[in-house]
């Protein structure tokens, strides 16, 4: 087959690679979320420890986050398509081992087989997307790339509560089987070809060094709400980190085969582009952590019922994803990223007014117009760290677009999860003074636990302590959702005085494939 014709058929199937790229991109996002529905159930079924539940979720967490960059070098050089496929055969096989896993070890080391398989797909994906469709047409793709994304990710929790109450908890896994091979077999034929051309030599000791830096950096972050920030291990997680990303900075400066080419950071597209995908990731993942324990702990819902109600947070996603392109052709880029973070800070601090009689429809509106602000961030934003990168390394950069979310979203859930908690827990010691110290401890420590032990007391004490359990939280909740809307409030700001307008021409793709890709640092 000759170059022209692959080239021609190659932009002339494009939206039908895009169908199948989103599809490889829901299991990614779905995975992120469905888990935490399922979790009291596989608490019972394995009698499992609050420290073999946490690493059921960041088992997958860690090892994805430390081989994004790895994967998405191998892409460019064995090809995109290649580590997209095995990418899904890893992650299909492992969540069927998942969904039949005997005990907590089995599902922890399942999860882990499955962050291998998500750093294969997630950056194969994009990288695929960069490749195949023309500059002019690339931020609608990215658009709605990110927006399937988001999709996945705002229908998780109502998926598996449907699947929980209809099922067992092992369907939660078991879903990716359809959807895998669906993606795999399609892609197949849908998905072309693409790598770099040029080669260079592998670095072993850059993909070693990327791998432990990032591992150690999540592990701090995983670990420091429970075991506290200035616990001895994670502060020398952290210190790992900093020491081994130090080396490996000057490693990648040193070597003529760098994995990762540190000059793409003075772009200031790329950089500031990184910047404001890390800041969106932050709140968005800090948020729905804590709204999900607000619809349960506050409003009394059901898994599936707060599921359900946070569902629409993909409508705003996926409305806002699709047609930022439009208003980066008339603003630019820098304009709609900056206003999509000030929208966001905009909301969030509304959130901090809520209380405990909050009506649904506010929330559901607020719910909205935060995830219409965080498309108009992060699809912009993705579409300009990628046009900072030529296409022969969009493997790499593409990894280092999803390291970006996945440390941003670590951070929020641990920083806004360690607000919460140390508020809630000061603010309730009057609440717990009566209370036997086991019971004070818990109730202090978890509003969860507090609902708990004020049923099982009954009576006015009950009720007074399920009171004020309810109310610490909404309180607490409301510094951690000032603080969220302080970080996109500076990544506006820094967005705006930073990144370049990248303001895109608006002709249209002709008739026949395009000679090049712009993919270049000035994109």
């Amino acid at each position: 087959m000759n170059e022209d014709y692959r080239r021609t058929r190659k932009y002339r199937m494009r939206w039908w690679t895009l169908l199948v790229l989103s599809l490889s991109l829901i299991v990614i996002g779905l995975d992120n979320t469905i888990l935490n529905v399922a979790i009291p159930t596989i608490q019972r079924e394995f009698d499992a420890s609050a420290s073999e539940l946490q690493w059921m979720v960041d088992a997958y967490v860690l090892v994805f986050a430390g081989l994004l960059l790895t994967m998405g070098a191998l892409g460019d050089r064995f090809g995109r398509k290649l580590t997209l496929q095995a990418g899904l055969v890893i992650f299909g096989v492992s969540s069927i081992y998942a969904a039949f896993s005997g005990s907590s070890a089995e599902l922890i080391v399942a999860r882990a087989v499955m962050g291998i398989g998500g750093a294969l797909i997630m950056p194969s994906t994009l990288s695929i997307i960069t490749d195949v469709f023309p500059r002019e047409e690339r931020g609608k793709a990215i658009g709605i790339w990110a927006g399937t994304a988001a999709f996945g990710i705002g229908i998780g929790p109502a998926l598996g509560g449907w699947l929980i109450e209809q099922f067992w908890w092992g369907s939660v896994f078991l879903i990716n089987g359809p959807v895998t091979v669906i993606a795999l077999t399609t892609g197949l034929f849908l998905v072309p070809r693409s790598r770099d051309e040029v080669p260079p030599r592998i670095d072993p000791v850059g993909a070693a060094l990327s791998i432990t830096t990032l591992s150690a950096l999540v592990f701090a972050i995983i670990e420091a709400p429970s075991r506290g920030w200035l616990d001895p291990v994670v502060l020398a997680a952290f210190g790992l980190s900093v020491a081994l990303g130090t080396i490996f900075i000057r490693q990648e400066l040193r070597s003529d085969h760098p994995m990762l080419n540190l000059d793409f950071f003075r772009n200031p597209r790329f950089s500031a582009g990184a910047g404001a995908i890390t800041m969106a990731f932050f709140a968005m993942f800090g948020v729905i952590f804590i709204l999900t324990q607000y619809l349960q702990f506050v409003y009394g819902y059901s898994a599936l019922q707060a599921g359900v109600r946070i569902s629409p947070f993909a409508i705003g996603m996926m409305l806002g994803a699709a047609n930022s392109h439009r208003l980066v052709r008339r603003l630019g880029t820098n304009k709609v990223v900056a206003a999509g973070l000030f929208l966001l800070a905009l909301t969030l601090a509304s959130f901090a007014l809520w209380d405990v009689d909050t009506s649904y429809p506010v929330i559901l509106v607020s719910i909205i117009l935060m995830s219409f602000g965080m498309a108009n961030t992060m699809a912009p934003s993705t579409d300009a760290v990628m046009g900072a990168v030529p296409l022969a390394k969009a493997g790499v950069g593409s990894a280092m677009n999803d390291t970006t979310r996945m440390v941003g979203g670590a951070l929020g859930v641990a920083i806004l999860g360690s607000i919460l908690n140390s508020i809630y827990s000061s603010g309730m010691a009057a609440a717990i003074a009566g209370l036997p110290p086991q019971a004070a401890g818990a109730a202090g420590d978890s509003a969860g636990a507090a609902l708990q032990v004020g049923g099982s007391l009954g009576g006015p004490q009950g009720e007074a302590l399920i009171s004020a359990a309810r109310s610490e939280f909404v309180g607490a909740m409301g510094y951690a959702f000032i603080a969220a809307a302080a970080v996109a409030l500076i990544g506006s700001l820094l967005v705006l005085k930073f990144m370049p307008a990248g303001h895109l021409g608006t002709q249209k793709a002709g008739g026949q494939a395009p000679a090049h890709h712009d993919g270049g640092a000035g994109s």
